[in-house]
């Protein structure tokens, strides 16, 4: 993995947004590699989350089971960054990940992100704001789409 092919994706994704080049290359250096073929599950709904999860190639696609019914969420493509919003609130993942195609992901460890709290402060500081604000815009467009909803369902349908 070489620093110019990944420092480039890292910049357009929104957790790392007012990032400086020397915080970029403390990102690259705690970043670490998984491989999953088409067909396997990153992780599945109900483990506890252990990674911030960066698409480098390939496509993941998260689906929640309910009632043993699987509805399809969204999908990640190259540049998509997932799971940062479940390892700050440090609680089970709500959906599962499967890989669509052979995929590659750059993770950030939980733990090497929380490591920087001691090691750059400023740095965690920033990147958990950055967390922060990614789930407001999540919760408000959330929030949209069910108003949406609702001010078009009609009594009786």
């Amino acid at each position: 993995m070489d620093v110019e092919s990944v420092l480039p994706m890292l910049n357009k994704i929104s957790i790392f947004g007012g990032f400086d080049d020397a915080q970029l290359y403390t990102i690259f250096h705690i970043l670490e590699v998984e491989h999953y073929a088409k067909g396997e599950w990153v992780f599945q709904q109900g483990d506890t989350p252990t990674h911030i999860r960066i698409v480098r190639s390939g496509r993941v696609r998260m689906v929640e089971d309910i009632d043993g019914t699987p509805l399809e969420l969204c999908e990640f493509n190259t540049g998509d960054c997932f799971g940062e919003t479940a390892v700050i609130a440090i609680h089970l993942h709500t959906a599962s990940a499967i890989a669509m195609e052979d995929t590659e992901l750059l993770v950030i460890p939980r733990d090497k992100m929380f490591g920087l709290y001691n090691t750059d402060p400023k740095l965690f500081g920033m990147l958990a704001l950055n967390i922060a604000r990614e789930a407001c815009r999540r919760l408000n467009k959330t929030e949209d789409t069910m108003l949406h909803y609702a001010m078009n369902v009609k009594p009786g349908r």
